[in-house]
């Protein structure tokens, strides 16, 4: 059975689904197939360096979350994640679980990419969605067989930047929304808590 506090967010999503999607990425005129296509091919070669880089893990993870800074939208990320919860956070909450989500995902999908020593991603093909353009990448990884990794990039923050991720399938913002709100949960909504313990395990 969930909990009074559980039961009033899962009413309180239901009823702000709508507003909730309408903050996603729109498209953009300004950008184009070969923008988007061009930003990932910049953002491959980059992780690719750090892969390639035979640095320490801590190092590695550290780059990672510059290239995050530099190529993700990740107000509108740590906006979507933290779901409805983050319309009743002030100006400065939502700064402070920004940069808290900043640092926890790069940590978390940077281990993910240092699994990809010894390979490389490769763009492979782009696609135009509501939302923007899809770019679709392979990772090639030594004695494995290659994997799909996807990327979606829109221009609404003002520039060219990707606002979602998949690999393997795995729906980056998806899964951290589900996440960040069973974390939100177990701390009865407080907000400053879960950013918080999100910088702990950053």
């Amino acid at each position: 059975m969930p909990s009074n506090f559980q039961f009033r967010r899962m009413l309180v999503t239901s009823a702000l689904a709508a507003p909730l999607l309408a903050a996603l990425p729109l498209p953009a005129l300004a950008l184009s197939e070969a923008a988007a296509r061009s930003l990932v091919n910049k953002m491959v070669a980059d992780i690719n360096k750090v892969i390639d880089s035979g640095k320490s893990e801590p190092s590695m993870i550290r780059d990672f979350e510059k290239l995050f800074i530099k190529y993700a939208d990740v107000p509108i990320m740590a906006r979507y994640a933290l779901g409805v919860d983050g319309r009743q956070a002030s100006k400065a909450q939502m700064r402070a679980f920004t940069k808290a989500f900043q640092s926890y995902i790069s940590n978390k999908y940077g281990r993910r990419f240092r699994e990809f020593i010894g390979g490389t991603l490769e763009v492979r093909s782009t696609r135009k969605i509501k939302a923007g353009y899809e770019v679709k990448c392979t990772a090639v990884l030594t004695g494995e067989a290659p994997f799909e990794v996807t990327f979606l990039v829109s221009d609404k923050s003002g520039r060219d930047k990707f606002f979602n991720m998949f690999i393997e399938g795995v729906n980056l913002l998806l899964t951290e929304r589900t996440e960040i709100g069973a974390m939100l949960d177990q701390r009865k909504g407080n907000l400053d808590q879960l950013t918080a313990d999100l910088k702990k395990a950053s």
